[in-house]
């Protein structure tokens, strides 16, 4: 975080502390954060929040009507209203929606859909909610809409805090965000909500969807994941992503909403009353049931984490026999007072693994939460809404890593009850282990004989040839998923040396790595290293799909505005063409692609003064030949 957003955090967390009755700091110490706050940014938000009351909100029309949208519960429904055109999805979340007008580049307005028409004014709660900007670079009238919600680690602090001082402990992360929109008092608490925008509305002239979304980041706002899609396939695995999201993301989604990508057919298509006809929101149905919790079994996570999840008496949900529950963490576990005996509500939508939703009613017995981690008996540490286990050598945690990796690299046949064995007869303790593994030593483990302990064996050696990108999400890097470490190797860095040379101002110069992520990233890399050279010195070689040598190769390429071919196309051109993407333009920036001809964005103006080439799509199409 930058000096002024940590001071603005400081600054509302000690005036809400203080509104309470609970400073932790002196008067004057309070006055020096404001003092080095107004010397950095004079017109910040923190510094103009005066009070914890609200008089009587008033009614603010809305310029542009909040419709409700059109929903089906179907995938064939959906496929049909797509059509064969292009689509665009965001998660749905379940919260409450919200419109920001800024004017000259400063929040004006805030309110709630209300009835449409008419919205709430909560312009004195989101003063309070820290991932709303209140300043932006855009200097004409624009309308952000979006959801404001609240995750569960902001939720279960701000439970314990509404507890704390006498009020009641609220129900549920989404009936909180509604009922402090409808408070009078106590609006510090809004500084645990936070803000997702989804629509961006102005007189500038977009052909796209996916344009706003470019807008909504360059001007600091929060995005959910966007996807882009022309095939069945992309859609289906779209859904499978949002369906496990519900049960393990840390904030409540209901579904998703995909929108038609052209604005064209937006303006063709128009609205209804009730709906515009250019979005459709795919809901999953959802049925819950009453039973009894047995008990609570908690298991760790190849990161350390503590999971808990509920046995319960077993009942019938979506066609499916339910006995056992997600319990999410322990902060949900504490937050309701989970133990054996409880009825509880418990919900499951289609396909996805069911989950807790609340207690209907207390059992006597005693809430208990473990101290010792279930696998290797070491002392664990509670941290917010989590339990970790720090031991490094704790074998439940190892066991995870282990399997992630033979999972990700795909080694066929070896399955987890079979690592489990192996681990138990001592043959495998290190992901490095696998690869000491010989046929003979696989036939002392039960059921395995010489043929199949023959294909293990194979299916390993087989592993030892990978790609890159492939080898590196397997190797648990925090924050290295899939599409991450893609990213990296299609930045330039596509092979193990040059990974090993990685800085951290090389990867914050990639897209999605921000400092923090990139920080996390590169630790986690280090710590990874000697794993790295043991598989290598094992026989491991690794492949990158090559690419081609071009006008580009080596150059680092920044894109700004729309282009007339999708963006996803042009930048795998870049990739084939040995460019490497930036998402920002420096000093470093070898080319800004555009077709602006006005320099009206941050970028062609950066560009311009940077003195960096500035192209259009069509010459770095004959660049790339």
């Amino acid at each position: 975080m930058s000096r002024v957003a940590v001071l603005a955090d400081l600054i509302l967390k000690h005036k809400a502390l203080y509104y309470q009755g609970r400073p932790e700091i002196s008067d004057s110490e309070f006055d020096k954060l404001e003092t080095e706050l107004a010397k950095l940014d004079q017109e910040n938000y923190a510094l103009k929040v005066i009070g914890t009351t609200s008089s009587a909100s008033d009614k603010i029309k809305h310029d542009r009507k909040m419709l409700s949208l059109e929903k089906t519960y179907v995938l064939e429904d959906l496929l049909s209203w797509k059509g064969n055109e292009e689509v665009l999805s965001t998660m749905k979340l379940d919260g409450v929606s919200c419109s920001l007008v800024y004017e000259n580049g400063r929040l004006a307005q805030a309110k709630t859909r209300g009835d449409g028409s008419f919205g709430e004014n909560i312009m004195s709660k989101v003063m309070w909610v820290i991932t709303i900007p209140k300043l932006i670079t855009s200097k004409n009238k624009i309308e952000i809409r979006g959801e404001l919600f609240c995750d569960e680690e902001s939720f279960f602090h701000l439970s314990s805090e509404m507890v704390l001082i006498g009020l009641d402990k609220p129900t549920s992360q989404r009936n909180i965000v509604a009922g402090l929109m409808g408070r009078k008092d106590n609006l510090e608490f809004c500084r645990y909500i936070k803000f997702m925008a989804f629509d961006y509305i102005s007189d500038e002239k977009i052909t796209k969807e996916e344009e706003k979304f470019q807008k909504l980041e360059k001007n600091g706002f929060t995005i959910p994941e966007v996807g882009i899609h022309k095939d069945v396939k992309s859609i289906e695995d779209t859904i499978k992503n949002a369906r496990e999201f519900m049960s393990e993301g840390d904030f409540q989604i209901d579904g998703l909403v995909f929108t038609y990508n052209k604005m064209s057919h937006h303006e063709e298509l128009g609205e209804t009353s009730h709906h515009p006809r250019y979005k459709i929101a795919f809901k999953f149905q959802g049925e819950s049931k009453t039973t009894v919790l047995k008990e609570i079994i908690w298991s760790v996570s190849r990161n350390g984490i503590l999971t808990p999840v509920g046995e319960v008496e077993p009942v019938e949900l979506s066609g499916a026999m339910i006995g056992r529950v997600t319990l999410h963490n322990y902060g949900m576990v504490l937050q309701n007072n989970l133990k054996s005996g409880d009825e509880i509500e418990i919900i499951r939508s289609g396909e996805v693994i069911p989950k807790f939703l609340s207690v209907v009613k207390s059992s006597s017995n005693r809430f208990q939460i473990p101290d010792r981690c279930p696998s290797c008996g070491e002392k664990v540490e509670i941290e917010d809404i989590r339990i970790y286990c720090r031991n490094d050598k704790c074998p439940g945690k190892n066991k995870e890593v282990i399997l992630n990796f033979i999972q990700k690299i795909g080694i066929e046949d070896l399955s987890g009850k079979r690592l489990e064995e192996l681990m138990n007869a001592k043959m495998v303790s290190t992901i490095g282990d696998i690869y000491r593994l010989r046929a003979e030593d696989l036939m002392k483990i039960d059921k395995i004989k010489d043929k199949l302990s023959t294909k293990v064996i194979e299916s390993i050696q087989r592993t030892k040839t990978v790609d890159l990108i492939i080898f590196l999400s397997a190797l648990g890097i925090s924050g290295g998923a899939f599409n991450k470490c893609e990213k990296v190797v299609r930045a330039g860095f596509d092979s193990i040396e040059k990974i090993k040379h990685l800085t951290l101002e090389k990867l914050m110069s990639i897209e999605s790595f921000a400092e923090k992520s990139a920080t996390e990233f590169l630790s986690s890399l280090k710590e990874k290293q000697p794993l790295i050279d043991e598989l290598i010195d094992r026989g491991f070689k690794f492949t990158v799909e090559e690419t081609r040598e071009t006008a580009i190769t080596g150059k680092k390429i920044c894109i700004t505005g729309a282009l007339t071919q999708k963006r996803s196309v042009i930048e795998d051109s870049i990739r084939e063409g040995g460019g490497i993407l930036v998402s920002s333009v420096s000093k470093n920036t070898d080319v800004l692609v555009t077709n602006e001809t006005d320099p009206t964005s941050s970028k062609f103006k950066k560009a311009l003064e940077l003195k960096i080439k500035i192209i259009s799509e069509a010459d770095l199409i004959k660049l790339l030949k």
